[in-house]
Protein backbone atom coordinates (compact mmCIF):
# COMPACT_ATOMS: atom_id res chain seq x y z
CA UNK A 1 0.00 0.00 0.00
CA UNK A 2 1.95 3.39 -0.96
CA UNK A 3 1.38 5.83 1.50
CA UNK A 4 0.54 9.52 0.63
CA UNK A 5 4.11 10.47 2.07
CA UNK A 6 5.29 8.42 0.03
CA UNK A 7 3.71 9.61 -3.31
CA UNK A 8 4.68 13.36 -2.48
CA UNK A 9 7.37 14.78 -4.54
CA UNK A 10 10.47 16.49 -2.71
CA UNK A 11 10.45 19.85 -3.34
CA UNK A 12 13.31 21.17 -5.83
CA UNK A 13 16.11 23.26 -4.49
CA UNK A 14 15.85 26.74 -4.26
CA UNK A 15 18.43 28.08 -7.24
CA UNK A 16 21.86 29.58 -6.11
CA UNK A 17 22.51 33.29 -6.34
CA UNK A 18 24.87 34.19 -8.45
CA UNK A 19 28.52 35.97 -6.98
CA UNK A 20 27.92 39.39 -6.47
CA UNK A 21 31.44 40.43 -7.42
CA UNK A 22 31.21 38.27 -10.75
CA UNK A 23 29.22 39.85 -13.82
CA UNK A 24 27.19 37.41 -16.18
CA UNK A 25 28.53 36.26 -18.85
CA UNK A 26 31.92 36.96 -18.30
CA UNK A 27 34.95 34.45 -17.24
CA UNK A 28 37.34 34.95 -14.33
CA UNK A 29 40.74 35.10 -15.04
CA UNK A 30 43.67 36.37 -13.02
CA UNK A 31 44.97 39.19 -15.78
CA UNK A 32 41.40 40.46 -14.52
CA UNK A 33 43.35 40.71 -10.83
CA UNK A 34 47.04 42.67 -12.51
CA UNK A 35 46.73 45.75 -12.77
CA UNK A 36 47.76 47.32 -16.73
CA UNK A 37 50.75 49.02 -15.27
CA UNK A 38 52.53 46.29 -13.62
CA UNK A 39 52.72 44.66 -17.17
CA UNK A 40 53.25 47.57 -19.39
CA UNK A 41 55.90 49.22 -17.27
CA UNK A 42 58.14 46.82 -17.33
CA UNK A 43 57.77 45.55 -21.17
CA UNK A 44 58.53 49.65 -21.55
CA UNK A 45 61.87 49.64 -19.82
CA UNK A 46 62.56 46.17 -21.78
CA UNK A 47 61.69 47.81 -24.78
CA UNK A 48 63.64 50.56 -23.87
CA UNK A 49 66.79 49.09 -22.78
CA UNK A 50 66.30 46.89 -26.45
CA UNK A 51 65.80 50.43 -28.86
CA UNK A 52 68.71 52.35 -26.76
CA UNK A 53 71.71 50.08 -28.98
CA UNK A 54 70.14 50.77 -31.99
CA UNK A 55 69.84 54.47 -32.10
CA UNK A 56 73.31 54.45 -30.51
CA UNK A 57 74.75 52.32 -33.90
CA UNK A 58 72.10 54.79 -36.39
CA UNK A 59 73.58 57.98 -34.50
CA UNK A 60 77.18 56.94 -35.00
CA UNK A 61 76.57 55.48 -38.67
CA UNK A 62 74.31 58.30 -39.28
CA UNK A 63 76.06 61.64 -38.17
CA UNK A 64 79.33 63.33 -39.16
CA UNK A 65 82.99 62.68 -37.67
CA UNK A 66 84.02 64.36 -34.83
CA UNK A 67 80.24 65.34 -33.69
CA UNK A 68 79.25 64.60 -30.34
CA UNK A 69 75.52 65.78 -30.99
CA UNK A 70 72.61 63.23 -29.21
CA UNK A 71 70.36 63.85 -32.65
CA UNK A 72 72.56 62.54 -36.42
CA UNK A 73 71.60 66.09 -37.91
CA UNK A 74 72.98 67.16 -40.34
CA UNK A 75 72.63 63.78 -41.28
CA UNK A 76 75.35 61.81 -43.66
CA UNK A 77 76.18 58.58 -45.60
CA UNK A 78 80.20 59.21 -45.37
CA UNK A 79 80.19 56.36 -43.44
CA UNK A 80 78.18 53.63 -45.47
CA UNK A 81 80.02 55.20 -48.64
CA UNK A 82 83.40 54.28 -47.03
CA UNK A 83 82.83 50.66 -46.05
CA UNK A 84 81.44 49.71 -48.98
CA UNK A 85 84.04 50.95 -51.40
CA UNK A 86 87.00 51.64 -49.37
CA UNK A 87 86.35 48.40 -46.85
CA UNK A 88 85.02 46.32 -49.70
CA UNK A 89 81.58 45.66 -48.28
CA UNK A 90 80.75 45.06 -51.34
CA UNK A 91 82.52 41.90 -51.75
CA UNK A 92 81.84 40.95 -48.41
CA UNK A 93 77.89 41.43 -48.60
CA UNK A 94 77.90 38.98 -52.11
CA UNK A 95 80.12 36.52 -49.79
CA UNK A 96 77.68 36.28 -46.77
CA UNK A 97 74.85 35.79 -49.04
CA UNK A 98 76.13 33.10 -51.37
CA UNK A 99 77.14 31.20 -48.03
CA UNK A 100 73.58 32.15 -46.18
CA UNK A 101 71.66 31.09 -49.47
CA UNK A 102 73.87 27.71 -50.12
CA UNK A 103 73.51 26.79 -46.28
CA UNK A 104 70.20 27.56 -46.00
CA UNK A 105 69.36 25.21 -49.38
CA UNK A 106 71.55 22.68 -47.92
CA UNK A 107 70.26 22.86 -44.68
CA UNK A 108 66.82 22.37 -45.84
CA UNK A 109 67.31 19.93 -48.28
CA UNK A 110 69.30 17.40 -46.00
CA UNK A 111 66.63 17.79 -42.99
CA UNK A 112 63.70 17.39 -45.12
CA UNK A 113 64.99 14.07 -46.15
CA UNK A 114 66.53 13.18 -42.56
CA UNK A 115 63.28 14.30 -41.24
CA UNK A 116 60.81 12.51 -43.02
CA UNK A 117 63.20 8.95 -42.17
CA UNK A 118 62.48 10.21 -38.54
CA UNK A 119 59.03 10.44 -38.63
CA UNK A 120 58.01 7.73 -41.30
CA UNK A 121 60.19 5.23 -40.49
CA UNK A 122 60.76 2.91 -37.38
CA UNK A 123 64.38 1.11 -36.89
CA UNK A 124 66.16 -0.24 -34.38
CA UNK A 125 68.64 2.61 -33.93
CA UNK A 126 66.17 5.45 -33.76
CA UNK A 127 65.76 6.49 -30.07
CA UNK A 128 69.81 6.47 -29.68
CA UNK A 129 70.03 8.20 -33.06
CA UNK A 130 67.86 11.17 -32.03
CA UNK A 131 69.45 11.43 -28.62
CA UNK A 132 72.79 11.81 -30.65
CA UNK A 133 71.41 14.75 -32.60
CA UNK A 134 70.43 16.21 -29.11
CA UNK A 135 73.63 15.53 -27.62
CA UNK A 136 75.63 17.32 -30.73
CA UNK A 137 73.84 20.56 -29.37
CA UNK A 138 76.16 20.62 -26.54
CA UNK A 139 79.35 20.54 -28.53
CA UNK A 140 80.54 24.22 -29.04
CA UNK A 141 81.82 24.99 -32.80
CA UNK A 142 84.92 26.09 -31.54
CA UNK A 143 86.05 22.81 -30.24
CA UNK A 144 85.97 21.20 -33.37
CA UNK A 145 88.11 23.49 -35.47
CA UNK A 146 90.95 21.96 -35.47
CA UNK A 147 89.80 18.58 -36.81
CA UNK A 148 87.33 20.68 -39.64
CA UNK A 149 90.99 22.13 -40.54
CA UNK A 150 92.76 19.28 -41.05
CA UNK A 151 90.01 17.85 -42.77
CA UNK A 152 89.35 20.82 -44.95
CA UNK A 153 93.04 20.89 -45.64
CA UNK A 154 92.98 17.14 -46.90
CA UNK A 155 90.71 18.04 -49.24
CA UNK A 156 92.15 21.22 -50.67
CA UNK A 157 89.28 23.25 -49.54
CA UNK A 158 90.95 25.85 -47.12
CA UNK A 159 90.19 29.47 -48.58
CA UNK A 160 87.46 28.30 -49.88
CA UNK A 161 83.48 29.19 -49.32
CA UNK A 162 82.80 25.41 -50.21
CA UNK A 163 84.51 25.01 -46.61
CA UNK A 164 82.39 27.33 -44.44
CA UNK A 165 79.21 26.44 -46.09
CA UNK A 166 79.83 22.60 -45.56
CA UNK A 167 80.52 23.54 -41.63
CA UNK A 168 77.32 25.33 -41.24
CA UNK A 169 75.45 22.81 -42.73
CA UNK A 170 76.45 20.08 -40.43
CA UNK A 171 76.06 22.51 -37.26
CA UNK A 172 72.42 23.68 -38.27
CA UNK A 173 71.21 19.44 -39.45
CA UNK A 174 70.71 18.27 -36.17
CA UNK A 175 68.32 20.70 -34.55
CA UNK A 176 67.11 21.11 -38.73
CA UNK A 177 66.09 17.59 -38.85
CA UNK A 178 64.62 17.22 -35.79
CA UNK A 179 62.48 20.25 -36.26
CA UNK A 180 61.10 19.19 -39.22
CA UNK A 181 60.23 15.38 -38.07
CA UNK A 182 57.91 17.08 -35.42
CA UNK A 183 56.30 18.76 -37.99
CA UNK A 184 56.01 15.85 -40.68
CA UNK A 185 54.33 13.75 -37.99
CA UNK A 186 51.50 16.59 -37.69
CA UNK A 187 50.42 15.66 -41.59
CA UNK A 188 48.22 12.81 -41.20
CA UNK A 189 50.09 9.43 -42.55
CA UNK A 190 46.44 8.07 -43.99
CA UNK A 191 47.05 11.33 -46.94
CA UNK A 192 49.66 9.52 -47.89
CA UNK A 193 48.41 6.23 -48.43
CA UNK A 194 45.39 7.67 -50.05
CA UNK A 195 48.59 8.85 -52.52
CA UNK A 196 49.72 5.33 -52.75
CA UNK A 197 45.82 4.18 -54.00
CA UNK A 198 45.39 6.58 -56.54
CA UNK A 199 48.55 5.25 -58.13
CA UNK A 200 51.58 7.74 -56.50
CA UNK A 201 54.65 6.09 -55.52
CA UNK A 202 56.25 6.87 -51.97
CA UNK A 203 57.77 10.47 -53.50
CA UNK A 204 55.25 11.31 -55.95
CA UNK A 205 53.30 11.58 -52.90
CA UNK A 206 55.43 13.43 -50.73
CA UNK A 207 56.05 15.59 -53.39
CA UNK A 208 52.43 16.24 -54.14
CA UNK A 209 50.80 15.63 -50.72
CA UNK A 210 53.21 16.11 -47.99
CA UNK A 211 55.03 18.73 -49.26
CA UNK A 212 53.12 21.71 -49.41
CA UNK A 213 51.88 21.23 -45.69
CA UNK A 214 55.76 21.85 -44.47
CA UNK A 215 55.62 25.05 -45.96
CA UNK A 216 55.95 26.83 -42.44
CA UNK A 217 58.39 24.23 -41.29
CA UNK A 218 60.49 24.31 -44.17
CA UNK A 219 60.84 28.29 -44.00
CA UNK A 220 61.76 28.11 -39.97
CA UNK A 221 64.30 25.80 -40.79
CA UNK A 222 66.00 27.58 -43.75
CA UNK A 223 65.61 31.56 -42.35
CA UNK A 224 67.49 29.98 -38.80
CA UNK A 225 70.19 28.15 -41.11
CA UNK A 226 70.62 31.53 -43.43
CA UNK A 227 70.76 33.95 -39.68
CA UNK A 228 73.31 31.66 -38.77
CA UNK A 229 75.10 31.23 -41.65
CA UNK A 230 75.09 35.11 -42.44
CA UNK A 231 75.98 35.66 -38.71
CA UNK A 232 78.85 33.06 -37.57
CA UNK A 233 82.37 34.47 -37.26
CA UNK A 234 84.27 31.98 -36.64
CA UNK A 235 84.08 29.48 -39.27
CA UNK A 236 84.69 32.38 -41.85
CA UNK A 237 87.93 33.67 -40.13
CA UNK A 238 89.20 30.44 -39.16
CA UNK A 239 89.09 28.93 -42.70
CA UNK A 240 88.99 31.92 -45.03
CA UNK A 241 92.22 33.63 -45.59
CA UNK A 242 92.16 35.54 -48.33
CA UNK A 243 90.59 38.78 -47.91
CA UNK A 244 88.45 38.77 -51.67
CA UNK A 245 86.53 35.45 -49.90
CA UNK A 246 85.67 36.75 -46.22
CA UNK A 247 82.28 37.58 -45.02
CA UNK A 248 80.62 40.50 -43.05
CA UNK A 249 81.34 39.33 -39.48
CA UNK A 250 84.93 39.08 -40.74
CA UNK A 251 84.78 42.46 -42.39
CA UNK A 252 83.40 43.78 -39.13
CA UNK A 253 86.58 42.62 -36.92
CA UNK A 254 88.73 44.76 -40.35
CA UNK A 255 87.21 47.84 -38.72
CA UNK A 256 88.59 47.36 -35.17
CA UNK A 257 92.51 47.97 -34.65
CA UNK A 258 94.34 47.42 -31.79
CA UNK A 259 95.79 51.47 -31.55
CA UNK A 260 92.15 52.48 -32.76
CA UNK A 261 88.44 52.03 -33.65
CA UNK A 262 86.40 54.18 -36.53
CA UNK A 263 83.26 54.08 -34.65
CA UNK A 264 81.28 55.74 -37.89
CA UNK A 265 82.43 52.82 -40.23
CA UNK A 266 81.74 49.97 -37.62
CA UNK A 267 78.58 51.16 -36.68
CA UNK A 268 77.88 51.55 -40.54
CA UNK A 269 78.86 48.22 -41.62
CA UNK A 270 77.02 46.74 -38.42
CA UNK A 271 73.50 48.52 -40.24
CA UNK A 272 74.27 47.01 -43.38
CA UNK A 273 74.79 43.22 -41.84
CA UNK A 274 71.29 43.55 -39.49
CA UNK A 275 69.28 45.07 -42.60
CA UNK A 276 68.85 41.94 -44.79
CA UNK A 277 68.15 39.83 -41.72
CA UNK A 278 65.56 42.29 -40.50
CA UNK A 279 63.60 42.10 -43.73
CA UNK A 280 63.90 38.56 -44.19
CA UNK A 281 62.33 38.36 -40.20
CA UNK A 282 60.05 40.86 -40.62
CA UNK A 283 58.37 39.16 -44.46
CA UNK A 284 58.60 35.32 -42.57
CA UNK A 285 57.47 35.88 -38.85
CA UNK A 286 54.56 34.41 -39.13
CA UNK A 287 55.59 31.33 -40.65
CA UNK A 288 58.65 31.31 -38.49
CA UNK A 289 56.64 31.12 -35.17
CA UNK A 290 54.05 28.62 -36.67
CA UNK A 291 56.83 26.14 -38.03
CA UNK A 292 58.77 26.67 -34.57
CA UNK A 293 55.58 25.65 -32.85
CA UNK A 294 54.44 23.12 -34.76
CA UNK A 295 57.89 21.08 -34.97
CA UNK A 296 58.56 21.29 -31.27
CA UNK A 297 55.81 18.56 -31.00
CA UNK A 298 56.37 15.37 -29.17
CA UNK A 299 57.17 12.67 -30.91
Amino acid sequence: MITKEATEVAPAPAPVPPAADRRPGRKHRAWDEVPRWQIYVPLSIYLLFTLIPFYWILLFALRPAGSTSLVPWPMTFDHFEKVWNERDFGIYFQNSVLTGVATLLLTTLVALTGGYALARFDFKIKRAFMLALLCTQFVPGALLLVPLFQIFAELKMINSLGSVIIAETVFQLPLSMILISGFIRNVPYSLEEAAWVDGCNRLTAFRIVVLPLLRPGLIAVGSFAFVHAWNHFLFALMFLSDQSKQTIPVGLNTLMSADSVDLGALAAGGIIAAVPVVIVFAFIQKWLITGFSAGAVKG
